[in-house]
């Protein structure tokens, strides 16, 4: 269904940044070719850098390679309207400073395209600036919500660890109320991602089998075959288990073990993901910790007659680094639905393709009468491909046409990129309009945020201080260090997918 947007304005601090010409200016020119835009919508760009209106918009639109494509299809009125919508504000050299001559702005800009005092803050800025730009909105009267509502999107990372998760929480709420703040992650966006709600709560055939009496373990994979590229910098301070475990995978295990909503209310939802959140078992122990988690990094390796370099050697990474590029997690959670069933989620960077999928491992049937068919120790799955090639997957049994009862294993699919008719919007797309629409469903709140971090912190604390702590090595192009597979309890190792939704290699390929 349609909702009703408000008139508004966006105003996007960082707007000469990367993320705002490569994600969020193609992501809101889409809306506006669907005409999911409101009649009258304003972006304010703001940064520290000395431009025009005209300038901006020659950056952001006329002139960026990020919407070339978008732009082969549109005739140069729409385009000039869409343009039309932009306007640029020099902060001077620091977010810090005295925010009138932005407030000057916004006030005219209001007045003139009469958004009715209807203001999105996108702080596309480094997260050390958000309690700068909170502090300062807000003593510049900007936050208050007398004429109109403001609402306040912040990117990931939010915080390093629990503690400065909580400060940043605290120190963003001095000054804008918790109903106000937006924390985006871009993977809630993806459309198979919302999917798994509906999967699990619109269909009578998984939801009675969506617990420990019939599933044997729940495995997730995160797997990227590039590897650090130019945020070396970036990522040698974070690693894999803050920069993607924390938060975008955890945010996938909380819809996979939560508990089914009154409704579909925006607070409904999320109180059951911070509940799930929750009932994770923290791991504290030295031995468990040693024998549930693994961490590595990539080396130098030939991957089709190109060497390519090891961590240790990428730009502005430590040459003596004990930063992860590889991180697998065998957990638990403590409530009746998933007692005793474990948890094995994996991210890496260096890997051999790109692809993040779910994968539900079901129970062998109790009796097989079956025992000479081959079926054993090929369980039923339910696979939810998340990227690429997005879709579902289920494998069973059937038999093979002749004489006897020979069975193999059959594909049930559907991708959703048969859905011809359906305009599947991309993750910034529907996270900006759903953040418009004041729809914080697929946002994650300040108490969920920090539930991560209790769960992940002894990790963190672990790796970096822990005795008899090993950092193993997996050569670029690899499914990860080969002892990655022991994690996995009985006969089975990590199913690694090829970029086809249906490829299974479910194999250890290093053993």
């Amino acid at each position: 269904m349609k909702r009703k947007t408000e008139n508004q304005m966006l105003v996007i601090f960082g707007a000469s940044g990367d993320l705002t010409a490569r994600k969020l200016v193609p992501a809101l020119y889409s809306l506006y070719a669907e005409d999911q835009l409101p009649e009258h919508f304003v972006v304010l760009g703001t940064s520290r850098s000395d431009m025009t209106d005209a300038d901006f918009r020659n950056q952001v639109v006329l002139e960026s390679d990020y919407l070339k494509e978008k732009l082969k299809n549109s005739d140069e009125a729409k385009t000039k309207k869409f343009a039309e919508m932009f306007f640029y504000q020099d902060l001077g050299e620091s977010y810090g400073v005295d925010y009138a001559s932005l407030r000057e702005r916004v006030g005219q800009l209001n007045d003139e395209k009469r958004t009715q005092g209807n203001i999105m803050y996108y702080l596309s800025t480094p997260p050390r600036l958000y309690e700068t730009i909170a502090k300062n909105l807000a003593e510049a009267g900007l936050s208050t919500q007398n004429n109109g509502w403001k609402r306040l999107i912040v990117e990931k990372p939010f915080g390093y660890s629990l503690e400065t998760a909580k400060a940043l929480n605290q120190g963003l709420q001095e000054h804008f109320k918790e109903s106000q703040i937006y924390r985006i992650d871009h993977y809630l966006g993806k459309e198979t991602v919302q999917n798994l709600l509906v999967t699990r709560f619109a269909n009578s055939i998984f939801e009675p089998l969506w617990n420990r009496n019939y599933i044997k373990h729940v495995e997730i994979t995160n797997a990227e075959s590039v590897g650090v590229e130019k945020r070396g910098g970036y990522y040698d301070k974070s690693g894999a288990l803050r920069d993607m475990f924390q938060n975008h995978l955890l945010q996938i295990v909380s819809l996979i073990v939560m508990e089914p909503p009154i409704g579909d209310e925006p607070e409904e939802i999320r109180d059951e993901k911070v509940k799930a959140l929750k009932s994770l078992r923290i791991m504290r122990d030295e031995k468990t910790l040693h024998d549930n988690t693994i961490r590595a990094q990539y080396i130098a390796s030939d991957i089709q007659g190109k060497i390519v370099k090891g961590y240790r050697e990428e730009e502005d990474v430590d040459a003596e680094s004990t930063t992860e590029t590889f991180a697998a997690i065998k957990f638990f959670v403590d409530n009746w639905r998933w007692k005793d069933v474990p948890f094995y989620v994996r991210t890496a960077k260096r890997m051999p393709t790109k692809v993040t999928e779910v994968v539900i491992h079901f129970k062998s049937p109790h009796h097989q009468i079956f025992k000479e068919s081959g079926i054993q120790n090929k369980d039923n799955k339910l696979i939810i491909r998340i990227q690429p090639d997005e879709g579902i997957l289920i494998k069973f049994g059937v038999k093979v046409p002749g004489q006897g009862f020979k069975v193999e294993r059959a594909n049930l699919d559907f991708y959703y990129s048969s859905l011809m008719e359906a305009h599947v919007m991309e993750a910034y797309e529907r996270l900006l309009l759903d953040a418009m629409q004041g729809d914080a469903t697929l946002y994650a709140r300040a108490d969920e945020v920090e539930a991560a971090w209790e769960f992940v912190d002894p990790i963190l604390d672990y790796w970096q201080n822990g005795k008899d702590v090993r950092m193993y090595g997996y050569p670029s192009g690899t499914w990860g260090p080969r002892n990655s597979d022991e994690l996995i309890e009985g006969e089975g190792y990590w199913r690694n997918p090829g970029e086809n939704l249906t490829d299974d290699e479910n194999y250890c390929v290093l053993c």
